[in-house]
């Protein structure tokens, strides 16, 4: 066992597999040495591996999807830096309607093994253009597999994961979790796309969460059980395909469910999770659903003002109090 960063066990990941299979390469701007990745994620990579196998390409994320979405089906296995999640809306045709399409579009003939890397999130000032949550996007799109992990463990075994499947995967890291550090195994390990982990259990209440609002969601369940609340967190690890199966299993144990993301509200993760609980839990819940994420507005550069926006451990907190007491939706 060993203590590395998140931003280590990406690299790791991707230089396992870069040995392991001639056919795994990497892409994005400035992604060579010595810059590395606007975070520094591929630093080394291009020195050992050439820059035949590691390219720095031109600032057109439309270009770099689309030579991706090519290099894929004609038998390569890319892995796309896209350097922020904001700058994928320049991307949306490859990504949406090629990448996502083809396979289904060919009768399962063609393959689209495509991982695309990018980070999101607030917390260093990136501001309204920088530092937006829109997983919710990709979601949505049949084709697509979406992934979050929120620890350096589930970081690399979730990549090697999508490194090896034959579908596209969009890989979404944050930014504020690049440099926290857990001991993950020498050995090789993979975490299986689309299986959430229960990470703290609890009797009282569900919290579900992803991403770096994991994080946030067990300071919160500390807080609680200071209060005499015993929340049980999950960390889906995965938004597509959703593990809704753990979540079920969860609530009939505790029969209350908060779902925290940093994501504003409004069209965000969230809403799916609560109706498919719904629809497929409704009599389990002793209270309503509540959702927890970022206010209704554009990402302020100003900090004071940014953390004013971000949901944080405290939001779910009051949501959580709200659900056990049951201060929303009875009496």
């Amino acid at each position: 066992m060993k203590k590395i960063s998140y931003r280590d066990a990406l690299r790791l990941a991707i230089h396992e597999e870069m040995a392991r299979d001639s056919r795994v390469f990497i892409m994005g701007e400035d992604i060579e040495d010595p810059f590395g990745g606007s975070y520094k994620v591929t630093k080394g990579l291009s020195t050992e591996f050439g820059n035949k196998r590691v390219r720095n390409t031109p600032i057109s994320e439309l270009a770099i999807a689309g030579a991706a979405v090519g290099a894929a089906i004609t038998g390569m296995r890319p892995i796309v830096e896209i350097m922020y999640l904001d700058f994928m809306t320049l991307s949306m045709d490859q990504i949406v309607n090629q990448a996502a399409k083809i396979r289904y579009m060919s009768g399962g003939k063609v393959k689209v093994p495509l991982v695309i890397r990018t980070q999101e999130g607030s917390g260093n000032s990136s501001g309204a253009q920088h530092g937006q949550c829109l997983e919710a996007w990709f979601a949505h799109i049949p084709g697509l597999k979406v992934v979050m992990p929120a620890t350096p463990y589930d970081a690399k075994g979730l990549l090697k994961a999508a490194i090896r499947d034959d579908n596209p995967v969009v890989f979404i890291e944050n930014k504020m979790l690049y440099s926290i550090k857990d001991v993950i195994p020498e050995e090789e390990y993979f975490v299986p796309i689309g299986k959430a982990n229960v990470i703290r259990e609890g009797t009282d209440v569900t919290i579900v969460s992803y991403s770096r609002m994991v994080h946030e969601a067990l300071n919160a369940a500390s807080d609680l059980m200071e209060k005499g609340i015993s929340a049980e967190v999950i960390d889906l690890r995965t938004i597509a395909p959703l593990d809704l199966d753990t979540i079920l299993k969860s609530i009939s144990k505790t029969h209350r469910l908060v779902i925290a993301h940093e994501a504003v509200v409004n069209g965000g993760i969230g809403g799916e999770i609560a109706a498919r609980v719904i629809e497929e839990g409704f009599d389990e819940l002793d209270a309503p659903i509540i959702r927890v994420g970022s206010k209704e507005a554009p990402l302020p550069f100003s900090p004071i003002l940014e953390k004013h926006i971000v949901s944080n451990a405290q939001d779910i907190v009051s949501a959580v109090e709200k659900v056990v007491y049951q201060l929303v939706g009875g009496e």
